[in-house]
């Protein structure tokens, strides 16, 4: 089979007819490939089919990628194989970036509308998450169910949203978890939240409060919920603080994309930090939560403390330093 056109590659891969799939591995296969520039591993293939289960890798590698959909695409012509390497046929190095894009789109459609099929949970929890934005939830999460805790190794695990797409929520990463299968379907859609006031409440600010009134000239970094910024009395050179954008009062009460995006922010922090002095080898990172634990400023926010060698006689204990003679043990 030989294709010559943009328009002869977007038929054949919309057409159930001519791209038959009994299972999601030819899109996949083919979106990792022009992802990755025309070229992918069988490697690069199977990490994209089960979002890095090492336990699976070697599975994928061994039984699937080549036996199908891989030598099924090379004879439609869409790819070629070459010592352990798939590429793209010529007919996809010749397209724009618009045309490129509208495939990627032919490819994610044909994804999901095959696990809509075969969705077990019903059409209110189908998933349109993007494959490498699921990669970067799971990743993050250590491939474990962030409400019971079950690894990926012992049963499926999906990028859930937070706050459900059929309440609002968006694709956005501080929006997902790592949910497993059980935890998901129990979930479902019937949380009873209000999701309206809660969006609502992400733009509460307290007047007079010196975090919610900082200025901007102070802020290192922020994202949609979050806010990175040096502290005014630094315990230690590079001493950052992270808060949420919304006024709330301690780290037990935010909502849960709040917590994702002040990860994200911390991660920053700590790369930028040790880009920049590179005598930094370990860090302290906590929240006060209520006057007797020393919170004095009720607007929640998470210390990043960067540590160097011998910056203090004798570190060992760290944190339990909060309570004076209690650090050595």
């Amino acid at each position: 089979m030989t294709i010559h056109s943009f328009d002869e590659l977007k038929d054949f891969l919309t057409s159930k007819n001519k791209l038959r799939m009994a299972h999601i591995y030819k899109p996949s296969m083919l979106l990792t490939i022009l992802r990755a520039g025309g070229a992918a591993t069988r490697e690069d293939i199977a990490e994209d089919f089960v979002l890095r289960n090492q336990s699976q890798i070697d599975f994928y590698t061994k039984n699937i990628v080549h036996r199908m959909p891989g030598n099924r695409l090379v004879r439609d012509g869409l790819i070629i194989y070459d010592n352990g390497t798939y590429k793209l046929t010529d007919i996809f190095n010749g397209l724009t970036k618009t045309q490129k894009d509208e495939i990627e789109s032919v490819l994610e459609k044909r994804i999901n509308d095959y696990l809509e099929m075969r969705n077990p949970f019903g059409d209110s929890n189908l998933d349109a998450v993007p494959g490498n934005l699921r990669y970067e939830v799971l990743k993050r999460a250590m491939n474990r169910c962030e409400l019971c805790g079950v690894s990926s190794r012992e049963t499926q695990i999906d990028a859930d949203h937070i706050i459900p797409r059929s309440k609002g929520g968006s694709n956005d990463i501080e929006n997902l978890q790592a949910l497993c299968r059980t935890c998901n379907a129990q979930k479902s859609n019937r949380d009873d939240t209000d999701f309206r006031d809660m969006a609502d409440s992400y733009n509460h600010r307290e007047k007079g409060c010196a975090f919610c009134e900082l200025p901007k000239e102070r802020i290192v970094e922020e994202n949609e919920l979050a806010i990175a910024f040096e502290d005014g009395y630094p315990v230690t050179e590079g001493h950052t603080l992270v808060i949420p954008k919304r006024h709330v009062a301690d780290y037990f009460d935010l909502y849960q994309p709040e917590r994702n995006a002040i990860q994200r922010l911390l991660e920053s922090a700590r790369e930028r930090i040790m880009a920049q002095a590179s005598m930094v080898t370990g860090f302290n990172i906590g929240n006060n939560a209520g006057s007797s634990a020393g919170q004095t400023v009720f607007h929640c926010h998470t210390h990043l403390i960067p540590r160097r060698d011998e910056d203090c006689d004798d570190p060992r204990g760290g944190i339990r330093g909060v309570i004076a003679g209690k650090q050595k043990y």
